[in-house]
Parts: structure tokens; C-alpha cells; sequence
């Protein structure tokens, strides 16, 4: 189930069929992007151990959620930001939020967003997908940071998005 449930992220939802639950599901021809047979194994086992709750409370608690956000409904998010997002990611394709990100909304709500990068062919997980392309952008970015914090004449919040330009390496791996 876990193999199943892994490499359906993309940018169509997972559909479980009514009358079957996950086992009418084919299983996938390859292990997801990302993760190995060691992975698979690893998560299966936790979720033995612990069962599947604490995954699903986040669904269950919801709306108990967006109570306990309404505080900061309308803050602006004030300090540097890298926002990274696979283009397969469901999320990047619900309806109006590619827009949002790529066209000045989610800059208004993010003044100091530095940078967008959308992963060509990355799903919900990029941090698993290409680790070390995500682990190079949080280094070159807190590197840019660090720069210029010690640097008085540099601004860092100097939009590296340039008009909402992707970076350029949303292009690169497409499928």
C-alpha cells in the first residue's frame, strides 16, 4: 500500500476505488522517485508499529486548524524566504495556485520571498526526489543569507524573482 500510496503524488489526485478500497490499485511498475526498497520497507514498518493515526490527524483536525491560524490571517511573512515545490506536486496544481505563486500573489503575503523554484518532474516529496539539488538551494541560499548579513551595502531583500521569473531551473529534468 505504502509503494502505492508513494508514488501516486502528481498533479491528478489519487483515486480509490469505492468498491475495492487500495487493493483494486495496481501495484506501481517502479519504486517512486526518490525512495528505495530500504525506504518503503522503513515507513512500512513504522506505520505497523504506530498504525496510520498521526498521518491522518492533520485531515482530521482541520478545521480545528484553521481556528487555531485565524490569528494570523492576513500576516505578512517577514523574513527571507525560498520557496521550492515539485511541478508534479498535487498541490502546485489545485485550482489558482500555480497562478498565486507564480504571478505576484504569494510575493504580497511573502515580501522577502527571494526565490521560486518548481523541480521539473518532482512530486510531493523533492527533498527525497533530488536531495542534493534541494540540499544545494538551502545551502546557496543561507549562503546568500549569510552574505548579506555581513555585507551592510548588500539588501537582502532584493528579489531574486525578478518580476516572478522562475528560476531557471524549473526547466531542467522536465519530463
Amino acid at each position: 500500500m505504502l509503494r502505492i500510496f508513494f508514488s501516486s503524488f502528481g498533479p491528478k489526485p489519487l483515486i480509490v476505488p469505492k468498491e475495492t478500497g487500495f487493493r483494486g490499485i495496481p501495484d506501481p511498475p517502479c519504486l517512486p522517485l526518490g525512495f528505495s526498497e530500504e525506504d518503503i520497507d522503513f515507513y512500512a514498518n513504522k506505520f505497523n508499529q504506530k498504525g496510520f493515526t498521526g498521518a491522518l490527524n492533520y485531515y482530521r483536525a482541520i478545521n480545528q486548524t484553521w481556528d487555531l491560524m485565524a490569528p494570523w490571517i492576513g500576516v505578512k511573512i517577514q523574513v527571507p524566504v525560498k520557496f521550492i515545490i515539485g511541478d508534479q506536486d498535487i498541490n502546485y496544481h489545485l485550482p489558482g495556485l500555480k497562478e498565486y505563486i507564480l504571478n505576484g500573489g504569494f510575493k504580497k503575503d511573502v515580501p522577502r520571498l527571494e526565490e521560486v523554484v518548481v523541480m521539473g518532474g518532482v512530486a510531493h516529496f523533492p527533498n527525497q526526489a533530488r536531495p542534493e539539488e534541494v540540499s544545494e538551494h538551502i545551502y546557496s541560499f543561507f549562503k546568500k543569507l549569510q552574505f548579506s548579513n555581513n555585507n551592510p551595502k548588500a539588501n537582502s531583500t532584493t528579489s531574486s524573482l525578478n518580476g516572478n521569473r522562475v528560476s531557471d531551473l524549473a526547466h531542467l529534468h522536465a519530463l
